[in-house]
């Protein structure tokens, strides 16, 4: 498989380690303007994001009018989501985007899902969400513990929606840290006055998100439409 990476930072150099390990092949590493570049030329079977938020939203719409099918993680662009996805589905592409690509993270998701739909009758407990992260980091709070908030709110009619460090009662707290050295920590705590539950995900390292994409990206090659990590894990746990 052929892949282009739209950043080349430190995620995108890991990127291309694991996917020369699988057998792949990067024939184009993007760090200034895509349009600079032919992707008519370049035989690309994925493109991979992991950019910076001023420039997602150029370089996906332009691989989907190339027809190129488009794995992203990059945050803080989320404003532009549903364009993008018109653009994807207009040049009959393929699109995963992913608030985090890491297979255990994923399954966090799915964990938060159901218990959040245990807790939503319980209502001694209340909720609250923590990241913490590298310093590097520019967004807060990250987008999976954005992710994390929606999902409990889905479950959840008494709550209203999120706020960054504090909320009102009817709304789910979430606190950002920024730490040296941290690839990604998120909580999810009930609290009472009684007892606590709380699950827990901790990255060791970048090579879980890293994987998970190339993991997306052999799900996603010659598929069109829109996908999400869920129909990925599903493909997985199948085969």
């Amino acid at each position: 498989m052929n892949i282009a990476l739209l950043g080349y930072g430190r995620m995108g150099k890991i990127i291309e380690k694991i996917a020369e390990n699988r057998g792949h092949k990067v024939v184009l590493r993007v760090n200034d303007d895509i349009e600079a570049h032919d992707l008519s030329k370049e035989n690309i079977d994925v493109a991979i994001d992991f950019s910076i938020p001023k420039a997602a939203f150029k370089n996906i719409t332009t691989c989907f009018m190339n027809r190129i099918p488009v794995i992203s993680g990059t945050t803080g662009w989320l404003d532009q989501y549903e364009e993008a996805r018109k653009v994807c589905l207009q040049n009959e592409s393929g699109f995963i985007y992913a608030s985090n690509f890491s297979l255990g993270v994923n399954v966090f998701f799915e964990l938060n899902k159901k218990l959040a739909g245990m807790m939503q009758g319980l209502e001694d407990y209340s909720v609250e969400i923590e990241e913490i992260h590298h310093l590097q980091k520019l967004d807060a709070p990250s987008g999976t513990a954005i992710s994390l908030a929606q999902q409990i709110l889905e479950e959840n009619s008494k709550l209203k929606g999120w706020q960054l460090d504090g909320a009102d009662e009817d709304e789910i707290p979430i606190y950002a840290k920024r730490e040296e050295d941290v690839p990604g920590t998120h909580r999810v705590t009930y609290d009472s006055s009684i007892d606590n539950i709380e699950i827990i995900h901790t990255a060791k390292s970048r090579q879980g998100f890293a994987l998970g994409a190339v993991v997306a990206a052999e799900y996603l090659r010659d598929k069109t439409g829109i996908f999400t990590m869920k129909d990925v894990l599903s493909d997985l746990f199948q085969n």
